[in-house]
């Protein structure tokens, strides 16, 4: 259904080096980087992730707006989030269950450097 999605950005090496180290661990690297823009999907492949270069002030979709990647599995998903906590992230949920969503939908939750709110999740049981 979706070809891709682009954040704008305030800060490009912040917002590359945030994705560079978030990403990594659901198998998602930089697949292209011109002077004002990244773009991030699966090795060899295309961008399913969009950074743009803003020459302002960025203000990102408010609370009702997430993006969710797909984790291979519960580990990844852990290792998501500590990767992006490190690289300048706030958490925003503990990995874990989210039985409310599904039995087994297990799930972490980061807000990046500008304000986006992003998911790791996967339906693995481990």
């Amino acid at each position: 259904m979706l070809s891709h999605l682009s954040f704008g950005v305030s800060d490009l090496p912040r917002a590359i080096a945030f994705y560079d180290a978030a990403l990594a661990p659901l198998g998602l690297v930089r697949v292209w980087t011109v002077s004002d823009g990244a773009g991030y999907g699966p090795p060899n492949g295309g961008d399913l992730l969009a950074l743009k270069l803003q020459a302002g002030p960025v203000t990102p979709p408010g609370p009702g707006f997430h993006l969710a990647f797909a984790a291979a599995s519960r580990q990844a998903a852990d290792e998501f989030r500590r990767a992006a906590l490190a690289a300048g992230g706030r958490d925003n949920g503990a990995p874990g269950l989210r039985p409310r969503y599904a039995p087994d939908y297990y799930a972490a939750f980061v807000i990046d450097p500008e304000g986006y709110r992003l998911e790791a999740v996967t339906r693995a049981t481990a």
